[in-house]
């Protein structure tokens, strides 16, 4: 079983990986949404950022993971979203897609094993 440490580290690496990967897709975006959508994605990517490390932190991790794969799921809509209206293509949105489920299959499995300690 892996460290909470060694879990938050690596899931803000991805983190950090899809917004590397997503910053120049935003930049592409219209003029009209680099104030819109655009700021709300950064925004969701950057709460996701911050739930990994104030997982880190914390000693009681479920609430903040929680929160984390709730931010995740905006964030998914939030692509979906960019996809339909046709800000980003079909293939950038599998690859930024990609990227979003591999993050919360982390962030659930580390659910997982948080709640798992808790009920033992």
């Amino acid at each position: 079983m892996m460290s909470d440490d060694t879990q938050s580290f690596q899931l803000g690496e991805k983190i950090a990986d899809m917004m590397a990967y997503a910053y120049p897709v935003l930049a592409q975006f219209p003029k009209g949404e680099k104030f819109g959508l655009a700021v709300d994605i950064k925004r969701l990517m950057d709460e996701l950022l911050g739930y990994a490390i104030m997982a880190r932190k914390k000693y009681t991790k479920t609430t903040t993971l929680q929160n984390m794969d709730i931010c995740n799921e905006k964030l998914k809509n939030y692509v979906r979203l960019a996809m339909k209206l046709r800000f980003i293509s079909i293939h950038t949105y599998e690859v930024w897609e990609a990227k979003v489920v591999e993050i919360g299959k982390m962030i659930g499995g580390w659910l997982k094993t948080v709640n798992s300690r808790s009920q033992s």
